[in-house]
């Protein structure tokens, strides 16, 4: 019986080493160049080393992201709708806070780098992934559902802490530039923050029915984009297995931030290309669930990764960059400027034109796949 029992246990520890092996090669990762210490990040004088590490550990971060995904669906199936979103939203963006908190702590001070990566956010979200979602689901399924009281409690909530936090510093004059006073600040801090509060309560608790499938909507899978039940395990389990992965990618993700600061002060790189590439970073988790979502016709889950992924990152990374700048004595710009200004005023009109009426098609993915295209051009070419 005993050996037995040690044979069963054996083979299930064999099981979870197949299942979770990136687990541990993130976690060797993490404890390396923690061991190394941040010099090896700073050096900039052998750009192959440097190049190297990039590669390693943005590899390694986004790995570690793709196994997020997997037991935050496993999580979304056990907790159901909107909980299970929920759950990879703020896992998300605990990482943008901790990468955009160690780039601002990190070598000489960027005021614009917290507005660029959350303009990254914005723009890659509500663009290149709603695009591309709208038209992998469209191509496969005509046209999809969704519940459009859900979608406008959404795009109401993201147009208000938008226009306030990165629209309106342009237009006061209590400080030269587009920038907030201190008093202004205070108020968009307990603004935001008291509005994704509200908006939190309204998803998990009165009307949470509106984030839900709409009902009666036609071909919608079961299965949608989540794993088969074969695969799943406790709640426990991916709960801690998720907290684990979580912590493994915010460690890689503040070593990354390194010599991403670095790259773009020494090397002439756009300061807003390295916000786009921690934007696309923070999303990964988000943007395969959500594809994988829309391609399954489950628009509404996909819907609920991306608008809330935008709200969150707005919500929450704008308090927490204003608090470490006061703190830091360090200023902060969220004023958006140039061709991005009304770009951003154009994706805000698309998306409440896009998710107006219930249904979705292929043009609609179109729309903002060029709107997306625009932004990748501003950056190299403003």
């Amino acid at each position: 019986m005993k050996a037995a029992s040690g044979s069963t246990t054996s083979r299930s520890f064999v099981a979870f080493v197949r299942a979770e092996y990136p687990f541990f090669i993130g976690l060797a990762t993490a404890v390396t160049f923690l061991a190394l210490g941040n010099q090896i990040l700073e050096d900039v004088a052998h750009p192959l080393l440097v190049s190297a590490i990039f590669v390693v550990l943005l590899a390694a971060v986004l790995w570690s992201a793709v196994s997020v995904v997997r037991h935050a669906d496993c999580l979304a199936v056990k907790c159901g709708e909107p909980y299970g979103t929920l759950i990879l939203t703020l896992s998300a963006i605990s990482i943008e806070v901790v990468m955009i908190s160690a780039a601002m702590l990190h070598g000489a001070n960027n005021p614009t780098l917290a507005r660029d990566m959350m303009f990254g956010v914005v723009m890659i979200a509500l663009n290149g992934l709603v695009g591309f979602s709208l038209l992998l689901g469209g191509l496969r399924h005509h046209e999809q559902n969704y519940n459009l009281q859900g979608a406008s409690a959404y795009l109401n909530a993201i147009m208000a802490l938008i226009v306030l936090g990165l629209v309106l510093p342009n237009f006061t004059t209590s400080l030269s530039g587009p920038r907030f006073s201190s008093i202004q600040e205070m108020f968009l801090i307990v603004t935001s923050l008291s509005l994704y509060i509200v908006f939190l309560f309204i998803q998990t608790g009165r009307h949470h029915q509106y984030f839900k499938e709409a009902t009666g909507a036609p071909g919608t899978t079961a299965a949608g984009g989540h794993p088969s039940p074969s695969h799943f395990k406790s709640t426990g389990f991916h709960a801690s297995m998720l907290f684990l992965y979580l912590i493994v990618v915010v460690v890689l993700a503040e070593k990354f931030a390194i010599p991403l600061d670095n790259c773009i002060e020494r090397l002439g790189m756009p300061q807003a290309f390295g916000g786009a590439i921690v934007a696309g970073l923070v999303l990964a988790p988000e943007a395969l669930s959500a594809v994988k979502a829309a391609r399954g016709n489950q628009l509404q889950r996909s819907v609920n990764i991306l608008h809330g992924s935008v709200l969150a990152s707005i919500g929450l990374t704008i308090p927490a960059v204003l608090i470490i700048g006061m703190t830091t004595n360090r200023q902060v710009i969220l004023g958006i400027e140039g061709g991005n200004l009304p770009l951003l005023v154009l994706t805000l009109g698309a998306s409440v034109v896009t998710f107006g009426s219930g249904k979705t098609n292929i043009l609609q993915g179109c729309v903002h796949l060029v709107l997306f295209a625009v932004f990748l051009l501003l950056i190299f070419s403003p």
